[in-house]
């Protein structure tokens, strides 16, 4: 079976693209991320500006004209369809306690704006202090607890906007 890709040129313009495409191309390099290309009889100077290989998005130049690109193969399709976006930022609503224990410390407090990583408190929990951050960027909308509360397994902590 044959790979296909989704080509997306500056999130307007969508190509197919299959291997059997690919090992037809008429390419040579000539530099560092530089290429000729021969395309129905039309030379073509290419050159690779950015990439990003994780997200599959590239940056090129067609002949001086620059072109952002986004490449898709048919598992990251069938992702898309199922409402999945690869590598988005993970979506915590609420902090809840691993284990039963005291808070020592809150660092926040409720409307306050965090990044992903700020401390948010602190859980004392078999003689050991538990540091708790931000597992993304957010409004705290409500803090559960107090300091001196004695916390049990699972107990809603602080809850995100």
């Amino acid at each position: 079976m044959s790979n296909s890709y989704k080509l997306l040129v500056n999130q307007a313009l969508t190509f197919d693209f299959s291997e059997k495409d690919l090992k037809n191309l008429d390419a040579v390099g000539v530099g560092n991320e530089k290429f000729h290309i021969l395309k129905d009889s039309n030379p073509y100077k290419v050159e690779i500006v950015s990439a990003d290989f994780l997200s599959k998005k590239y940056t090129i130049k067609v002949n001086n004209n620059t072109y952002e690109v986004a490449i898709s193969n048919p598992l990251d399709l069938l992702i898309q369809s199922m409402g999945i976006e690869r590598g988005r930022t993970k979506v915590v609503n609420a902090i809840k306690a691993p284990m039963p224990g005291l808070i020592l410390e809150i660092s926040v407090c409720v409307g306050q704006v965090v990044k992903e990583n700020d401390p948010l408190l602190i859980l004392e929990a078999m003689k050991m202090e538990n540091s708790f951050l931000s597992p993304r960027d957010g409004i705290i909308k409500s803090i559960a607890v107090s300091i001196g509360n004695a916390v049990d397994k699972g107990q809603l902590l602080i809850e995100f906007e």
